[in-house]
């Protein structure tokens, strides 16, 4: 019954989806640029991956393909193949389906092999999998993007198929939905939950062949992990994060804020300096383009003073300091007394973890339902929701001028990323990895 469910979806989705997807996608990679940029990179891509394996795959070696959406996905898998490469050592390859993904982790060192995942074709799928086929091949696809012809010719291979960091949402459970999950999932050898409620919501799929197991999720273990290393690294003179009188000043830190986020920070930071004139505020926009940082400038002009972090050796005690460049805010976190975190009022909220390992309180917008770490935070006093400036200027005032309630709810943030360490050594040893 269950393989008749099987070629059932594959049929219908090889005879409907597959094609209306391909002329879909190539139909929008006329209008959008990132759209278009993820055909162009899979052009060429079997003759790519057949150079890339053979240069760099030791046949010997069991293999380990990991894939994700994109970028935020592979947060979540970079914890398990950093463990998996110091125990085992395998061939590794990850596989993106979004040009974001790929273009900003292409050169992601423990992977042996990065590239695009072919369109999911039967014929692709075979090609691919024949591929990447070992004695031994395991696979972790990362919290939803699953393809199904990918997933089937693996398992027809003999791959070890898990699913990690995996959200069942009761609520997403049509009934079309319910006959996907429920026949789809049959496939995977192990599926890893990130919390208790996806335990209950999963069992009424009523699935047989899986072991599943609630592990948590592994970005903890990612945010932990880079916040040691960022820790070892000093990209602010002292002479900026010191009066002249050498009093450490009190830093606020605006991470991965858009238009949105700073029409509701900028007015409010300018009305706290003049009460706390030795507060430094650090921007950290999403997108630091040319345009968005002159913008940021021009809102700033005439009403406090600031620098480009770019000339940051130039500072002369200015109040903000602007970041024109990528790559920094982990480390930039790191300095701060407060932090707010972005897209909490545009789309939805970037990453409030963070902050909240370095032990620091949080403060964001109302736009959180597409984080359960940021709703988390709030409901133990570890993050503060402000809903417009006059809330903002209110909350981040207190927070600057009590060090009690700074104190507390920084001990708040810092727990919640502690008591949620060790997703990864679970995922390693279920699948029978030493640890």
């Amino acid at each position: 019954m269950k393989k008749a469910k099987v070629i059932l979806i594959l049929t219908l989705y090889n005879l409907i989806f597959v094609p209306f997807l391909f002329v879909l996608f190539h139909i929008l990679g006329l209008f959008n640029k990132k759209v278009k940029k993820g055909i162009e990179g899979r052009k060429k891509l079997f003759q790519n991956l057949e150079i890339k394996i053979k240069e760099k795959f030791n046949p010997q070696k069991p293999i380990f393909w990991f894939h994700s959406s994109s970028l935020g996905e592979f947060e979540q898998a970079k914890p398990i193949i950093a463990k998996i490469k110091e125990k085992v050592n395998p061939n590794i390859i990850v596989t993106f389906f979004s040009p974001s993904g790929y273009e900003h982790s292409k050169n992601y060192a423990l992977a042996d092999v990065i590239s695009y995942i072919p369109f999911d074709s039967i014929f692709n799928a075979k090609r691919f999998i024949n591929l990447i086929k070992s004695n031994k091949t395991f696979v972790f696809l990362m919290k939803y993007d699953i393809w199904p012809n990918h997933l089937y010719m693996a398992k027809k291979n003999n791959f070890t198929l898990c699913l990690a960091n995996t959200i069942v949402n009761e609520e997403k459970l049509t009934f079309l939905r319910r006959f996907f999950y429920s026949t789809i999932y049959e496939l995977f050898d192990h599926i890893f939950l990130i919390s208790k409620d996806d335990e209950k919501n999963i069992q009424k799929l009523n699935l047989k062949n899986p072991k599943i197991l609630t592990t948590g999720d592994t970005r903890y273990d990612q945010v932990f992990s880079r916040s040691q290393e960022a820790l070892k690294k000093r990209i602010i003179p002292e002479n900026v994060t010191k009066t002249k009188d050498g009093v450490r000043k009190k830093i606020f830190v605006v991470g991965s804020s858009w238009r949105e986020d700073e029409d509701v920070i900028i007015p409010a930071i300018i009305k706290i300096q003049k009460y706390q004139p030795e507060i430094l505020t650090i921007l950290v926009p999403h997108e630091p383009t040319e345009q968005n940082i002159e913008r940021i400038e021009k809102e700033l002009e005439s009403k406090t003073s600031y620098i480009r972090f770019s000339k940051i050796e130039k500072y002369s005690d200015e109040k903000v300091i602007i970041v024109d460049s990528v790559g920094h805010l982990m480390t930039l976190y790191s300095y701060a007394d407060v932090a707010y975190v972005g897209g909490s009022f545009k789309q939805g909220i970037h990453n409030v973890l963070e902050p909240a390992t370095y032990g620091i309180p949080v403060i964001y917008g109302p736009k959180i339902n597409n984080s359960p770490e940021a709703q988390k935070l709030a409901q133990i006093g570890g993050g503060f929701i402000v809903k417009n400036e006059k809330e903002f200027y209110k909350i981040l005032r207190k927070l600057l001028s009590d060090e009690n309630l700074k104190t507390e709810a920084g001990k708040k943030s810092y727990e919640l990323v502690k008591l949620n360490l060790g997703a990864t050594e679970k995922i390693i040893e279920a699948i029978g990895l030493p640890i």
